[in-house]
């Protein structure tokens, strides 16, 4: 899909630099150990999961680490890959982006991580030292992705991602009891003993890109913020909202567990299985919300039009939520998507977006930018993002834990995966 678009996409886009003139600061193509195997969860199609033995990584750059994972999480865009709606997957990948562990081992050239320690990783790879990590834009990254389906696809590459897919590098992922982390003082936060992994597992990720919904969409004290989705990012948004002092969050779903939790943390709600969301909204809220954020993504299509388009691939992407936050922002307000977006839509409205004068900001989280601030929260005891986790299932049960989340089984909202516990012995919570 990604070779299709960037097809149609290329003419439009300006001459960038070829990707054979680009360099590479680091390869994704890891060192391993024939003497040792692993535990791994790998990706062998639409819907098909394996747990599989495969060698441990090695040190393969002077500035890697190896870190023994203990704990890592389903997110909700690893749903994207299990329905084989992102491209770029080969037989065999090893899913997962959202983790933390002990470092195991280290690099010559590694200065401030040290063996033992107990750190939490960052889904998004960067270098460190490229033009866009010095202006903190980690996701830009040029140095982490050797993609050339990325570059032809977007017009640039954007930073290397563990366990998704070769258009975003190839990396092995963190769904294992092993991986191999590269420029390990930036992508590894060292985090105290104080703290379970529970706690700050989520600071990988979702807690960051949660926060970065509240940057992109400049939320401050006594607003009323509009939320689509929510999913365990949206939620942790509210969590980020409330402590941001909004007047009003107003969360916009239809999974019943889901608008409860939303509910419990301190949102106002509206199922849009009962209720028609725009007049609705104008109803509680008259003029409109000051930011609108969007946590759902490209997969979810409301209206009849994105879902028969999506189904005959006439578009990759419904903005459903987008186009509803449009209609409904304040004149000069303010937009936030952190939902995932990938391809092509249809339907934009982009003459509301121009004549609103709205401030519409969208992309992916820069991890490292954020997380020293989050977890200075989390130890202070402003949020508890605990409060969202749902199931603790050991490795070998990742199946189950994609069916339970994808499905929204059992009340799942977030299911984090243990390659420590044993098999027999797991924990639901």
């Amino acid at each position: 899909m990604a070779e299709t678009f960037g097809k149609i996409l290329r003419p439009l886009l300006p001459e960038t630099k070829k990707i054979e003139d680009l360099p590479l600061a680091v390869t994704s193509d890891t060192k391993r150990d024939p003497n040792n195997t692993m535990k791994v969860i790998a990706w062998r199609g639409k819907k098909n999961l394996s747990v599989e033995d495969m060698q441990k990584p090695l040190i393969t750059d002077s500035k890697d680490a190896i870190i023994r994972v203990t704990s890592v999480a389903i997110c909700g865009s690893d749903l994207h890959l299990y329905h084989e709606e992102f491209s770029g997957m080969h037989s065999g990948d090893v899913l997962g982006h959202e983790f933390m562990g002990i470092v195991e081992d280290i690099g010559t050239d590694v200065k401030d991580i040290k063996i033992g320690q107990r750190v939490v990783v960052s889904a998004v790879i960067a270098c460190g030292y490229c033009e866009y990590c010095k202006k903190e834009q980690y996701s830009a990254c040029d140095n982490t992705n050797p993609s050339k389906e990325m570059e032809a696809f977007i017009g640039h590459r954007c930073a290397g991602f563990f366990g998704y897919s070769h258009l975003t590098g190839g990396w092995q992922g963190s769904q294992a009891q092993f991986t191999r982390v590269p420029f390990a003082d930036i992508n590894l936060l060292p985090v105290p003993d104080s703290v379970t992994d529970e706690q700050v597992v989520m600071l990988s990720d979702i807690a960051c890109t949660a926060w970065h919904a509240m940057e992109l969409g400049e939320v401050k004290e006594g607003q009323t913020v509009a939320l689509w989705g929510c999913g365990p990012v949206g939620l942790i948004v509210i969590m980020w909202a409330k402590h941001r002092g909004v007047k009003r969050i107003i969360a916009i779903d239809h999974i019943p567990k889901r608008l409860e939790k939303a509910r419990e943390l301190g949102a106002e709600t509206i199922n849009y299985d009962e209720q028609l969301v725009i007049p609705t909204m104008l109803e509680i809220c008259k003029d409109g919300p000051d930011v609108c954020i969007d946590a759902t993504g490209f997969r979810y299509a409301k209206e009849t039009i994105h879902k028969i388009e999506r189904l005959l691939r006439l578009e990759t992407d419904a903005t459903s939520a987008i186009t509803e936050a449009i209609y409904l922002v304040k004149k000069f307000g303010n937009i936030s998507v952190i939902g995932d977006y990938y391809g092509l839509t249809n339907h934009f409205p982009i003459g509301a977006l121009f004549d609103k004068g709205i401030t519409f900001r969208a992309g992916v989280v820069c991890v490292q930018k954020y997380w020293k601030l989050l977890l200075k929260y989390i130890l202070d005891g402003h949020i508890d993002l605990t409060k969202i986790i749902t199931h603790i299932l050991p490795l070998e049960e990742a199946l189950l834990g994609y069916q339970l989340f994808d499905e929204q089984k059992n009340d799942c909202i977030k299911v984090i995966l243990k390659p420590d516990i044993d098999y027999f012995q797991h924990k639901q919570i």
